[in-house]
């Protein structure tokens, strides 16, 4: 993530959110990117908001960046990000993109389906293979926005599925 991630993440946990991403882009013109959810992997605007003015006041008093920077609170959203080896496991069965740091076996890119894990590895299924990706080579993950990923979403929100109720 981030060598801001052991000041920030607490912050965010003792406002009773749990850290997904955080990013600190651009040089001259900074942008604090905080991507953040509820333990139960809700996120509302109202949510977003009250972060951010958790952290607005937080980051005021610890200063832990240097200059001026614009600070972003967001939820992961349903496509979101997968930065942890348990969201791995968590979102199995679905589909995600995997970029790795280095090729492996010629290829930096994956899209397939997540199996789960095998240790630290990453086991997904690209076109009927299941292939082990260590997790400390993934730079980049998330979920692809498919019609399971949008039902599953709305199920856990308590709503019916789309064309039901």
């Amino acid at each position: 993530m981030s060598h801001l991630e052991p000041i920030i993440g607490p912050a965010v946990e003792a406002a009773g959110f749990r850290l997904v991403r955080l990013r600190l882009l651009g040089s001259k013109r900074k942008t604090l990117q905080v991507m953040a959810e509820r333990s139960d992997g809700s996120m509302s605007v109202e949510d977003c908001a009250a972060l951010s003015g958790a952290l607005s006041d937080f980051l005021e008093a610890e200063d832990p960046i240097e200059g001026d920077y614009l600070l972003e609170v967001s939820s992961p959203g349903i496509d979101r990000p997968l930065t942890r080896l348990t969201d791995f496991s968590r979102w199995k069965g679905n589909e995600a993109k995997i970029d790795l740091i280095a090729p492996l076996d010629g290829r930096k890119r994956f899209k397939g389906v997540l199996m789960g894990l095998d240790g630290n590895d990453v086991v997904v299924k690209v076109a009927g293979t299941e292939l082990k990706l260590p997790f400390d080579a993934i730079v980049d993950a998330k979920l692809v926005l498919t019609d399971k990923l949008i039902e599953e979403d709305l199920r856990s929100r308590g709503m019916p599925p789309a064309g039901q109720g």
